[in-house]
C-alpha cells in the first residue's frame, strides 16, 4: 500500500521530509533559502515548520517510532 492511502504511512513521510529539511537547512542553509517559491519551496516550509515546531516536532517522532514498534 502506498504512503497516499495509508495515514500512517502519510504521517511518517511527512515528519521525515520535516526533519531532514530542518537538518539540511541547519548544515547548508544556502542549499534551502535559495528556492523558497515553486514546488521545492515545499522543502523550504518544511524545514521553517521543524524550526519552529521542534519540541511538537520530536514528540511527533516519538510517538510515530513508538507506535511502529508497537505494531
Amino acid at each position: 500500500m502506498t504512503a497516499l492511502f495509508n495515514f500512517q504511512s502519510l504521517m511518517l513521510v511527512v515528519l521525515l521530509t520535516i526533519c531532514t529539511c530542518t537538518y539540511l537547512r541547519a548544515q547548508a542553509p544556502s542549499l534551502v533559502d535559495r528556492n523558497k517559491t515553486g514546488f521545492v519551496g515545499l522543502f523550504w516550509k518544511a524545514a521553517r515548520i521543524g524550526e519552529r515546531l521542534s519540541p511538537y516536532v520530536s514528540i511527533a517522532c516519538f510517538v510515530m517510532a513508538f507506535q511502529l514498534i508497537m505494531h
